[in-house]
């Protein structure tokens, strides 16, 4: 009974609740200090001034209860902190996370969510007790002496006077130090507010780009009868197709397969969907993405060049520049939102595309968006495509990588065969065709003493940006276009950036004109030059790799595979 007196006294003193708040607002500062590459005057400024700031704040009121509710935004900032530093090791709230809460549908979402058990119980046991507290003091007006508010302002001014020149040493000494760049948590409200603007520029996308125009048109026979498909696959990384040296047997048709070229130094612009596709889909990259609310996409273009256009997706329609590029072709549909089928496999884009065949369209241009290795792997996949096991994991974590690395391959080859019998529609046309095949982005899986799983992180890894890019090509094809063909094989080894090649090489494959195209830049072109290494930051700015702060393990994987970074 006096235990419980005791711990009863403890919790109705408000001086308790104002430290212990205190404390559970300063927690994702101590947790970034840890996870991030920080000067000591930087880890000292993030420490001490957000203290200070929050000290002061606290000492407005005597209801500590209630500055527990005046601050309750930085109390779901915090917890939001921890669990992306739980689910990514490093980085603040990223722009793209923000965006992510409105781009994501619900079911990739509780796909997810069970892995993130340990984060959520941690922020439950860290964030719920002081909010719960707050109510029952708030209830019974509980408040802390006025003269205990004097002695902690002047505690408070210590700690402001102490944050601030911490701050200005370390803008004094440390060169790469950016405000609101790396001070939490006014990061994290400035990519909250770039988040904002970016979501009222989608909005009015439909009319920022309603007069733009690439004004196209072929430059090939109008009698030859010409059919191109691009295949934007999901979450694919290259280290895992068998074409680029994998020892495992991932890519048993394809490895057997003519016509075709892979290239094998090929690195993502970006490690999110929302960011790669619409660059794949369009002229936009790293360089001038911000001009992306004012542009159209690939398949406006092979519109206005005279071809029939149809956009097939596999993936939810949540009103972002990927459905608004697939919207502009004549014929669109996203399966997922069509079908009855929970889950349904990427073949079914394939019946989607026989029926576009049997049209006998003179020229015809598909885009097919397939759901491809995105966790959950074990869904992405028929049952009799589990050729390596077991592919069931009982968790997601570091002790069953081999169980996802099994399943993850399973979808690498269940991607082979769906290659294959695209490949398979097409030669049956009897016509110029071909198809361009490349992923959005890869996918740590474990792959390290890091431990990292999924993409999308703030700073990406090696894996994550590696990715697939192969072409194939018809024997009508390459009968009436062999110059095409000589300098796919004469780019193979150069190092490419899919985000800035792929729209240049479709239309040069197709013969597409437009002011829009750079011959540079096509992986089919004879003047095809190998650019810098840029990648997409989270402020829409292109930066070096390096810039981008990725690991020293990172760029000792490009190296070795031979990738110029």
């Amino acid at each position: 009974m006096k235990l419980f007196s005791n711990m009863k006294k403890w919790f109705e003193d408000q001086r308790n609740l104002f430290y212990c708040f205190l404390f559970v607002l300063i927690v994702p500062n101590i947790l970034l200090c840890i996870t991030e590459q920080m000067s000591v005057g930087a880890k000292l400024t993030n420490i001490l001034l957000p203290l200070g700031c929050y000290y002061t704040l606290m000492t407005l009121s005597r209801s500590s209860a209630k500055m527990v509710g005046y601050l309750f935004l930085f109390v779901f900032l915090g917890a939001f902190q921890i669990v992306l530093l739980y689910l990514f090791g490093k980085s603040v709230i990223a722009v793209d996370m923000f965006l992510n809460l409105v781009t994501t549908n619900s079911a990739e979402a509780f796909e997810l969510l069970d892995n993130l058990i340990p984060a959520l119980v941690v922020v439950f046991l860290l964030y719920i007790p002081i909010i719960v507290w707050g109510i029952i003091s708030v209830v019974h007006k509980r408040t802390v002496s006025e003269d205990f508010l004097r002695r902690q302002r002047k505690k408070s001014v210590w700690g402001l006077f102490l944050g601030v020149l911490a701050l200005l040493l370390t803008v004094w000494t440390d060169e790469q130090y950016e405000f609101k760049s790396d001070f939490y948590p006014v990061n994290v409200c400035y990519n909250a507010y770039l988040a904002v603007q970016r979501e009222i520029k989608t909005e009015s996308y439909n009319q920022t780009s309603k007069d733009f125009s690439f004004h196209a048109y072929s430059s090939h026979a109008e009698e030859e009868r010409e059919i191109y498909v691009m295949v934007v696959g999901e979450t694919s990384r290259a280290l895992n197709w068998q074409l680029y040296g994998y020892d495992r047997d991932t890519n048993p048709l394809l490895s057997v397969t003519d016509g075709l070229v892979a290239f094998p130094k090929v690195l993502t612009e970006s490690n999110t969907t929302h960011k790669s596709v619409p660059m794949l889909l369009s002229d936009i990259c790293a360089e001038n993405f911000d001009s992306i609310y004012f542009r159209k996409g690939i398949l406006t273009a092979f519109k206005e060049a005279g071809f029939h256009t149809a956009f097939f997706s596999n993936q939810r329609y949540n009103n972002s520049f990927i459905d608004f590029f697939g919207k502009e072709a004549e014929n669109s549909y996203f399966i997922k939102e069509k079908e009855s089928c929970l889950n349904p496999g990427d073949e079914d884009l394939l019946l989607l595309l026989e029926k576009e065949l049997k049209k006998k369209q003179r020229k015809l241009f598909v885009v097919l968006h397939t759901y491809g290795s995105h966790f959950s792997y074990k869904e992405r996949y028929p049952n009799d495509f589990a050729y390596f096991k077991p592919d069931s994991p009982l968790d997601v974590s570091v002790k069953y990588r081999e169980n996802l690395k099994n399943a993850y391959d399973n979808t690498i080859r269940y991607t082979d065969y769906f290659l294959f019998r695209l490949m398979s529609l097409l030669k049956q046309e009897q016509a110029q065709t071909a198809f361009v095949y490349t992923s959005d982005h890869g996918e740590d899986l474990y792959d390290d003493d890091r431990r990292l799983f999924l993409h999308a992180s703030p700073i990406p890894s090696a894996y994550q940006i590696y990715v697939p890019f192969v072409v194939w090509t018809s024997d009508e094809y390459q009968t009436a276009y062999s110059d095409k063909v000589q300098a796919l094989e004469a780019n193979r080894l150069k190092n490419i950036s899919s985000s800035s090649s792929l729209f240049h090489t479709m239309l040069d494959l197709a013969g597409v004109e437009t002011v829009y195209r750079k011959e540079n830049c096509s992986v089919a072109s004879q003047n095809f030059v190998e650019s810098p290494r840029v990648y997409l930051n989270d402020h829409n700015e292109a930066r070096s790799l390096k810039d981008m702060k990725m690991d020293d393990e990172d760029f000792r994987l490009l190296k070795k595979w031979n990738i110029d970074y």
